[in-house]
């Protein structure tokens, strides 16, 4: 991994304390750009923002800024988490990872970190996705920015407890999980690296939930996504995996995994433009075959 700005001490807020804010990105430098500048706007902006690319392409459109430091390595969203982690700067209290086609309500990171703040015991929060594109063809920055106006002020919406973190707006209390990193056996786009993460912050006891106040939209951008039949072998082979290493119980992992193979066998006869189900199916497949011979391998998604 290469670096671009060491990261030194964070900057203190006086008004909600030192959190640090990580995007893992590949392959969409403007929509990156619009990103950052987002996040940049928020009410309580980040000490420091660390950007995960892959190629100097990525991060194009970024200046040199004082708050931000760019690191440079090997494609993979697990891998590029933990470079992100292990250069988060002296001082950080609190980390938080959003995908780069992410948009957060201005309050997000106040939002969090009050709740972090008002609860010691809070190890994980993850935010109120009040949108997603990802379940369809994908949103723009514009229309995402009308619904979360819409549905602004966000107040108190309540909490859920014991809620898994998703992956695209998640943060986490950095003293809970500074000897973790995310499983990068879990390889490309990690489907699933979120909960697998969350549950070992949940076997140490620590408490992750749901904050109804920290609103977004994810746009679910379809560029810049592994192909059909990688996402399908992980779709199978993860879940496994996971219920191997004790972070996925058995009828999760079955329920995963049926539902994502029904979905793509129904589907693959006359599939919607944006998603490559027969693909899909024949990483399903695939990774089913691996299992029935005793294999144990998401890392072989890599390799399809």
């Amino acid at each position: 991994m290469r670096s671009r700005g060491e990261p030194g001490p964070a900057v203190t807020r006086g008004d909600g304390g030192q959190i640090c804010v990580g995007i893992a990105t590949r392959g969409r430098p403007q929509l990156l750009g619009a990103i950052v500048d987002l996040v940049r706007q928020q009410t309580l902006p980040p000490t420091r923002l660390i950007i995960a690319c892959t190629s100097p392409a990525d991060v194009a459109p970024l200046a040199a800024a004082a708050d931000l430091h760019i690191v440079e390595g090997p494609p993979g969203l697990a891998r590029q988490r933990n470079a992100i982690l292990d250069r988060l700067p002296r001082g950080t209290e609190f980390v938080a990872f959003l995908d780069d086609d992410f948009v957060p309500h201005r309050d997000w990171l106040r939002s969090v970190v009050e709740a972090f703040r008002a609860d010691p015991a809070l190890a994980c929060v993850t935010g109120n996705v009040i949108a997603d594109g990802i379940n369809g063809p994908g949103l723009a920055i514009d229309d995402a920015l009308r619904l979360i106006e819409r549905t602004s002020p966000p107040g108190q919406r309540g909490v859920i407890e014991g809620y898994s973190p998703y992956g695209c707006n998640m943060a986490f209390r950095w003293s809970a999980i500074q000897s973790l990193r995310f499983d990068e056996r879990l390889v490309l786009y990690g489907w699933l690296e979120d909960k697998d993460f969350g549950a070992r912050v949940a076997q140490r006891c620590g408490r992750l939930v749901k904050l109804g106040s920290a609103i977004g939209v994810h746009l679910g951008s379809k560029t810049g996504r592994v192909s059909g039949r990688r996402l399908g072998y992980s779709q199978v082979m993860n879940p496994y995996y996971m219920h191997r290493k004790g972070t996925m119980t058995a009828p999760d992992a079955a329920r995963q995994v049926l539902r994502n193979v029904s979905a793509n066998l129904a589907k693959s006869l006359a599939s919607e433009p944006y998603i490559d189900r027969r693909g899909r199916l024949s990483g399903n497949l695939m990774a089913v075959g691996d299992i029935l011979l005793g294999r144990c391998t998401p890392e072989r998604a890599g390799q399809l």
